[in-house]
């Protein structure tokens, strides 16, 4: 053990000094998902920052109703800033300079044309580079109208079956509870904030090209000559296999914790409950030192080597669900996904960052765990001769 330990502290030394381990296990991840972060909206948040302006030339019961009661009770959720404008010219300009995403445009004799069956038109004017907050805009209005479309129709339907009294009849209507009500519940499938997703995702896709670094330095050992001397060294060959294996892990798990804190306290990243996802990573690594020894094993030079693992790094990467959500991919995407690692960590984390306990863990670490007992059994039956000799 102790010459094992020696071995990997050379290793870990050499990496140190070249800056290969640290530019690909943390700069790299680090300074990906920072811009992922940056550019990409957070589409499971609560709030946005959408910008909308109301103009009330109506002054009626049904425009007040809506900018008195609906508007602060989006605007309460976090969902809407409003702002009242006084001046239709100055409510417009401020939409196309950018300032608002959209305003609400209520003209006057609005309210009195509603009531008396007329109709009317609620006009709205949304910003053309605001996509997204014009839609949202649009529906909370919308959502509104169609309340006061269902009482316009059962005021019309009351006064024809020959009721007399139309106020006391759109009272009732306004007071009759709605027949559907959408409820709001949690799924039980948890899914991470594209902060948390893009610092996990970007950690554990470079995982796999920084535990590379030990398990193909074995190759590089016979390339440059000094495996024969180890081997003639008094140190048992399982020894030297061990202080590769150490070097992989000290390394992944080192990347693994900066990338953790570092998003954390850079970007805001949720990981979660440390112990669990001290446990996800452990087991993450260990997979990836798995995968990667079994393809170094069958290199026969660390160029072919580097070139099989980039390869299968990638590819695992992506159907792993690193870079986008499985959820927005097709079923068979998904499927296929749970023969990686990745998309094991990624489920594991999607649970604890959302306050699920340890036990949801258990099936994410069982799966990577697997994934390392079965890649390194085969690295060690392929690499018994053509590795070591052994």
């Amino acid at each position: 053990m102790r010459a094992a330990i020696i071995i990997a502290l050379k290793d870990l030394s050499q990496r140190l000094r070249d800056k290969s381990a640290i530019l690909m296990g943390i700069v790299a991840p680090l300074g990906l998902a920072f811009i992922f972060a940056a550019i990409i909206p957070d589409a499971t948040a609560s709030s946005f920052d959408i910008h909308v302006g109301v103009v009330d030339s109506d002054g009626g019961e049904i425009s007040a109703s809506f900018i008195n009661d609906v508007l602060p009770s989006v605007e309460a959720q976090g969902l809407l800033t409003v702002t009242k404008y006084d001046d239709v010219d100055q409510a417009l300009t401020d939409v196309e300079n950018g300032d608002e995403d959209a305003v609400y445009i209520f003209p006057a004799g609005y309210s009195a044309s509603v009531q008396s069956g007329a109709g009317g038109t609620v006009r709205m004017v949304r910003n053309v580079d605001s996509t997204i907050g014009g839609q949202i805009a649009k529906a909370v209005l919308d959502g509104y109208l169609s309340e006061v479309e269902a009482v316009t129709v059962s005021v019309g339907t009351a006064m024809v079956d020959g009721a007399r009294d139309a106020p006391a009849v759109r009272a009732l209507a306004m007071e009759t509870p709605a027949a559907v009500v959408l409820a709001d519940t949690e799924a039980s499938n948890r899914t991470l904030d594209s902060t948390t997703f893009f610092a996990a995702g970007m950690a554990v896709f470079f995982l796999f090209f920084t535990v590379q670094f030990g398990v193909s330095s074995l190759l590089e050992e016979r390339l440059n000559g000094t495996l024969p001397r180890l081997l003639g060294a008094p140190i048992n060959r399982w020894s030297i296999i061990g202080g590769k294996a150490i070097t992989s892990f000290v390394l992944g798990l080192v990347s693994m914790v900066v990338l953790a804190v570092g998003t954390t306290l850079l970007i805001g990243a949720n990981w979660g409950n440390p112990v669990a996802v001290a446990i996800l990573m452990v087991a993450g690594v260990l997979a990836a030192l798995g995968i990667m020894a079994m393809v170094a094993v069958v290199a026969k030079t660390p160029e072919q080597a580097a070139n099989w693992q980039s390869i299968i790094a990638v590819v695992l990467g992506l159907l792993g669900g690193t870079f986008f959500p499985l959820s927005q991919g097709p079923r068979l995407l998904a499927a296929l996904s749970k023969l990686t690692p990745h998309a094991w960590f990624m489920q594991g984390l999607g649970d604890i960052s959302s306050g699920a306990g340890l036990s949801a863990v258990i099936t994410p670490t069982l799966a990577m765990l697997a994934f390392f007992v079965v890649t390194l059994g085969l690295a060690i039956w392929f690499g018994r001769e053509r590795v070591l000799a052994l």
